[in-house]
């Protein structure tokens, strides 16, 4: 069975840390792109971050860059995200993907620019998310 589980959302005050894991199942998981999206009330879903099948690229959008850091465990099948100097503007939910590239969402630097609705789609593998507050 196919299974993206995010985990690790709280609440916490503005200035802290928390980190996000993504736990997979029932695919290979060295041969997907993982991608962190999240979706604040009232807004579209943004694609925050994303990590090269291999390892040896990573990508974030403008918002995160410089606060967030992700990496990957191909031998546990699990994507992080630590997320530091948590802001109240990054109160959402957040939502892992196995992405599956196509020719109108490509490449990481793709889905973080968020300039491709097509890097939101069902050819993804989603999970349910996790909720993140962060209070000030």
């Amino acid at each position: 069975q196919v299974q993206v589980a995010e985990s690790g959302g709280n609440l916490v005050q503005a200035g802290g840390s928390l980190r996000l894991s993504c736990t997979t199942s029932g695919f290979r998981f060295d041969d997907y792109a993982m991608g962190w999206f999240r979706q604040a009330p009232g807004k579209e879903r943004e694609g925050i971050s994303c990590i090269t099948w291999s390892g040896s690229s990573t990508s974030y959008s403008s918002p995160v860059q410089g606060r967030f850091t992700i990496t990957r465990n191909d031998a546990e099948k699990t994507v992080y995200l630590q997320m530091n100097n948590l802001q109240p503007e990054d109160t959402a939910m957040y939502y892992c993907a196995a992405l599956a590239f196509t020719a109108a969402c490509r490449s990481c630097p793709t889905v973080v620019a968020n300039t491709s609705p097509h890097c939101l789609g069902h050819q993804h593998i989603w999970g349910q998310g996790t909720q993140v507050t962060v209070s000030s």
